[in-house]
């Protein structure tokens, strides 16, 4: 893939949709960026216009993807931060979009470079809703509990570790020093067979998975089980993923991923790839029908195809998707309503369907208090605080599928240590990665970003355009172009 940037265009066929490009020098490509073209089209109703953040942090020079981030072109604020504190790990996953392992160019920042990265982050937000850890392996990182300390000092709602849960297995101390914290767990779980985790992380973590959880239950953690879904591996094992979490204390939400292939992953044709409508397809055939497509609703802050949510009430045997209950249509459909609801009630719905939510928290609870508080609900499941659980699918975008109008609406943002909010999916398609990388070690990495260790000036935009401040430490080289879709 020569990576350049191309117009393109979304067609739709046999009910599926594909992205269409033309490369001058390689001819016609194709990938498959959603396998229901109805539910689709459907979801472009709930397509929110965005709210720009307090502060952007580089200028418009070259276009989209070229000048993250975030730029004045961008169109939507950050609902969640990702914060890579580390490129080692204690895996080396087959499927891994971060290229994490045993590589000769990795990289451990200092609190120094975390703190930098999470000021620019409250600079642009304010009063930030959520930061991940992540990696690598962040729980491998020698000062991970002082950076998740310094997290919670600042003016940031939630703090999430992103982890494969080996340290939470092994270290008895672990989970009950996270909980002191106030931290949540974004836990790997890929299924419950042998061959899926053999093919996805490469040995059978199963027992590790299962001691991991108990120990964020004895601990009282919530724990939100991530389960990266790939075509031929593991997309059978979806209802049997939720039907896990429903069952276990200590979990609270599922979260499927169809795979990113960035970084490291299997050879797979573009033009079959997963997306999220068959997620949710193969969840109602595999439960049985017990949730059916139209409990899922697109979360509108983002592009409203990257990622789908539900809510369920839970009492034993009893489970009760929320959109049963409450016309959740009524508050998020932007395009067809013309009468406005209740908006208290679009408000926690809004706050409920977004990328800030994290299950199992205190704010969660208000906002599914005050969505519910119209409707009566069975006895069974009327204490929304304790009896509600959060199943999301979200497919990011990867070079096969990137799209520049989608992209402007990203609302997950990677916090990088030189000041930069990039969008996730830039970030692991356009070539950003590899640049912080080697920004970091000095290794460039060949054939990817030239002058990656060139340091060139970050600049702080205020919301109208303003320039606040230039910033001349830990900076980039720009990117080279790569290979998006131009608009819809």
């Amino acid at each position: 893939m020569c990576k350049q940037v191309l117009d393109a265009e979304v067609n739709a066929r046999d009910d599926q949709v594909f992205l269409r490009k033309r490369c001058p020098e390689h001819g016609v490509f194709e990938a498959r960026v959603y396998g229901d073209a109805t539910m689709y089209v459907e979801a472009m109703r709930f397509n929110k216009p965005g709210t720009i953040p307090l502060e952007t942090q580089t200028e418009v020079l070259e276009g989209c993807p070229l000048d993250c981030g975030l730029c004045p072109e961008h169109k939507q604020h950050a609902c969640l931060g990702v914060i890579e504190v580390n490129s080692a790990c204690n895996l080396d996953c087959p499927i891994c979009f971060a290229d994490s392992g045993h590589q000769p160019d990795g990289f451990t920042l200092t609190d120094e470079q975390v703190e930098r990265a999470l000021d620019a982050f409250v600079r642009a937000e304010g009063e930030p809703e959520v930061v991940m850890f992540s990696g690598g392996e962040p729980s491998i990182h020698p000062r991970i509990l002082e950076l998740l300390a310094l997290a919670r000092s600042k003016p940031i709602r939630h703090v999430v570790l992103n982890t494969n849960g080996i340290r939470l297995a092994r270290d008895p101390s672990f989970a009950p020093a996270l909980a002191d914290l106030g931290v949540s767990i974004y836990l790997q779980f890929d299924g419950l067979r042998r061959k899926t985790h053999e093919m996805i992380r490469g040995r059978d973590l199963r027992e590790l998975k299962e001691r991991a959880l108990d120990a964020c239950a004895e601990a009282g953690l919530t724990v939100a089980l991530v389960a990266a879904v790939e075509r031929g591996v593991n997309e059978d094992e979806v209802g049997d993923v939720l039907r896990f979490g429903l069952a276990h204390p200590a979990v609270r939400s599922v979260v499927y991923q169809p795979v990113t292939h960035a970084g490291r992953h299997p050879e797979f044709d573009p033009r079959t790839r997963l997306t999220n409508s068959d997620v949710i397809h193969g969840i109602v055939e595999q439960t049985g029908e017990a949730l059916v497509a139209s409990d899922f609703f697109p979360v509108p802050c983002c592009f409203p195809t990257c990622r789908s949510v539900t809510y369920l009430l839970v009492e034993g045997e009893t489970v009760l998707p929320i959109p049963r209950v409450l016309r959740v249509e009524d508050y998020l459909d932007y395009v067809t309503n013309r009468v406005l609801p209740d908006p208290a009630i679009r408000g926690a719905l809004e706050k409920l369907w977004s990328a800030s939510a994290v299950a199992g928290t205190g704010s969660m609870a208000e906002q599914l208090a005050c969505a519910t508080c119209v409707i009566e609900l069975p006895a069974a499941v009327r204490d929304v605080s304790t009896k509600a659980f959060m199943v999301v699918i979200q497919d990011f975008q990867d070079p096969y599928t990137l799209n520049v109008k989608q992209l402007m609406k990203c609302c997950v943002e990677q916090l990088t240590p030189d000041g930069r909010l990039i969008p996730f999916c830039a970030y692991n398609s356009v070539g950003y990665r590899e640049q912080i990388r080697a920004s970091l070690t000095g290794v460039a990495v060949p054939g990817v970003v030239p002058n990656a260790g060139e340091l060139l000036p970050i600049l702080r935009v205020g919301p109208h355009g303003s320039k606040v401040a230039a910033d001349t430490t830990n900076g980039g080289s720009h990117p080279p172009a790569r290979n998006v879709g131009r608009s819809l």
